[in-house]
């Protein structure tokens, strides 16, 4: 990772405070896929990347934390949405950086922290941007974003105005979408049937 913004200056966050909808209710995160919980895939891959782990989650504080990070709670309590949970994650981070992944892709791209980093870095503005996200030939991963801490009070404000959009928020700041060219590592489980199989779907 370039020199200027190295792992030591990013704290990664699971985002793992969703209702799980697509499975009848049940706790994404904790549910068991290839013989450990999602959320655990995630933390193996995130955890060499950055310098300090958080788990963002509304429920089950106990057996998320018992994956080896601290867990933090959105500011309120009605699912308000990947917002809350960065808006968490900021608050409670102690590095400059965040950066946020979701619990249900137990692939995520081991270079995900290096990739977003170089592009914040390599703009050649004289003001360089304050995030940026990931993305496919198959679209854009806005919640695979590394954040800067500042923007933490814009983004409660965002969230009080009613606006729960991810791509839209960082629009606002004039994110910078870095490609990857792969789709797999962004595969993520979002029903009972696709945790029993660790081989990702064609998109």
């Amino acid at each position: 990772m370039p020199p200027a913004l190295s792992r030591h200056a990013i704290t990664g966050l699971v985002l793992a405070g969703g209702r799980g909808q697509r499975m009848g209710g049940r706790d994404k995160g904790l549910q068991p896929f290839a013989g450990r919980p999602l959320a655990a895939h995630v933390i193996e891959r995130l955890r060499p990347q950055v310098s300090a782990l958080i788990i963002s989650a509304n429920r089950n504080g106990d057996a998320y934390a018992a994956l080896g990070a601290p867990v933090v709670s959105d500011e309120t309590q009605d699912f308000a949405g990947p917002l809350a949970g960065m808006l968490a994650g900021l608050r409670a981070a102690r590095t400059d950086y965040v950066l946020t992944v979701p619990c249900d892709t137990p692939y995520l791209p081991e270079d995900l922290a290096t990739r977003l980093a170089a592009a914040l870095i390599d703009t050649g503005d004289t003001t360089p941007p304050l995030a940026a996200y990931a993305a496919t030939a198959h679209g854009p991963h806005p919640v695979f974003a590394l954040l800067h801490r500042s923007l933490a009070d814009d983004l409660a404000a965002t969230l009080m105005a009613g606006e729960h959009r991810v791509r839209a928020w960082l629009a606002r700041h004039k994110a910078v979408q870095v490609h990857f060219g792969d789709e797999r590592p962004f595969y993520n489980v979002n029903t009972l049937d696709d945790l029993h199989t660790d081989t990702p779907r064609a998109p």
